[in-house]
């Protein structure tokens, strides 16, 4: 009976290992990874000091490798409107990955959120996602490492009627007055005093500002002045029309002075009742305009913090269409130069790669530069990558689909499988054999 139960044994075995090489020989789905970098951004809109998060997933498929950074805060604190915006201003953010191994080069991943009216303090929403991406001409281990961080702030053009913030601060001697009809004022209210040397100072960004106030008879003069600089003389006389003459009734929303074209930033106007008599204030009308590219003013600067690692990505290739003959040197994808051949960029990688003329261009792509040894012109498989690992990431990888190893099967799986068969129909045969060699000697003892 021993005979007969290691003729099955050898039976199962066989049949296992067909179904073990059965399930491995499945292509698994693309594996995708995320790894999570810490900035601090300070200065512009980030004020004293602002954290975020960039959780970085590369991906790659169908010959196009691609960065996306999904972006958040990462506490309370958020970046916050430099001034008063008519809607349309545009939060963009950009980073850096630093791409070393079968490729050398930079993916810039950008993305811009646009804001709605603003006033000073307001926070800005950030754009929901980064992304760059470059065409892959070879195969190979690629690491994506993620870089700086630039936030920029680009104001809308218009104009923004401002009135009753605390932008706007008040000497003592004036008083806030509901107005209605027939005055129309703006928002049915206005500042007055009768005081000399009462003054009513605004805090601004922008490029032009306006004094809006009443045309009335017997107003007082006023006095402006801009950044510390008088810029009224004459003074400003709303107790006139604006062709000199004396006023004979009420005129509201009066525009009483305008500042000329300022560059672009933080100003200070400070309006000044000269005499004893009666002086408004309505509002005042900041102006924008001319801004093509997000001001210097209003960037923040973001570093890194703590080493966030790095994820590597391994593309399998196909096998080359022709193969060199001894002795001959295969071809290279770029000429010969009397230089030595680069160091692996792994071993030599830093956080912050020289720049070239091309981070100056901002194009955003992948520069590609042979690696050591001389490399054939292959085509990358359009199955995704093989194998995903990580450096320290924060997140574990996730596969989508397919067998949970992340790996593509290996090239010589039929020859296993076709072992498996082997070893199934051997342990099969075996089996029987001892069966029949059985039923031979029971037989022999009947006749005895």
């Amino acid at each position: 009976m021993s005979r007969w139960r290691k003729a099955l044994i050898a039976a199962s075995v066989g049949m296992v290992a067909s179904a073990a090489y059965v399930a491995t020989s499945s292509i698994p789905g693309q594996a995708e990874s995320s790894l999570v970098a810490n900035y601090h951004c300070v200065d512009g809109v980030a004020g004293s000091g602002v954290d975020l998060e960039a959780r970085m997933t590369p991906q790659v498929e169908s010959g196009i490798m691609n960065v996306r950074w999904d972006m958040s805060y990462r506490n309370e604190r958020r970046f916050g409107s430099p001034g008063f915006f008519a809607e349309g201003s545009s939060l963009d953010l950009e980073g850096v990955v630093n791409i070393t191994g079968a490729w050398e080069g930079q993916l810039r991943p950008r993305g811009g959120k646009e804001q709605g009216e603003l006033v000073p303090g307001d926070y800005l929403d950030l754009p929901e996602g980064l992304s760059d991406s470059a065409s892959i001409t070879r195969t190979g281990k690629i690491r994506f490492k993620p870089g700086r961080l630039t936030v920029r702030f680009t104001p809308a053009e218009g104009e923004v009627m401002v009135n009753d913030t605390n932008e706007v601060t008040y000497s003592s001697g004036w008083a806030w007055e509901h107005t209605g009809e027939p005055y129309d004022d703006h928002i049915n209210d206005l500042h007055k005093t009768e005081t000399a040397g009462a003054t009513a100072t605004f805090q601004f960004t922008g490029t032009k500002v306006a004094y809006i106030g009443r045309r009335a008879p017997d107003l007082g003069p006023i006095e402006v002045t801009l950044d510390g600089n008088t810029v009224t003389d004459p003074l400003v006389e709303p107790g006139k029309d604006r062709s000199g003459q004396a006023m004979t009734g009420t005129e509201s929303q009066q525009v009483l002075w305008e500042s000329p074209d300022l560059d672009y930033g933080p100003h200070t106007v400070v309006i000044r009742n000269v005499e004893n008599k009666v002086a408004y204030v309505d509002a005042f009308k900041v102006t924008t305009g001319g801004i093509t590219d997000p001001p210097d003013y209003d960037q923040a600067t973001c570093r890194l913090q703590g080493n966030p690692g790095a994820i590597e990505i391994n593309l399998p290739g196909s096998t080359p269409s022709t193969s060199p003959t001894p002795g001959e040197t295969p071809p290279t994808d770029d000429p010969p130069t009397d230089e030595s051949p680069n160091p692996d960029p792994s071993d030599t990688e830093t956080d912050n790669p020289p720049n070239n003329d091309n981070d100056d261009l901002n194009l955003g792509h992948v520069v590609v530069r042979p690696t050591a040894t001389a490399t054939q012109t292959v085509t990358p498989r359009s199955t995704g990558p093989t194998a995903t690992k990580y450096y320290r990431a924060q997140v574990p990888k996730t596969p989508s689909g397919g067998v949970d190893t992340g790996e593509a099967p290996e090239e010589n799986q039929p020859h296993g499988l076709l072992t498996g068969g082997m070893a199934l129909v051997m342990g099969s045969a075996g089996g029987g054999l001892l069966l029949r060699r059985r039923r031979a000697a029971h037989a022999g003892g009947a006749d005895a």
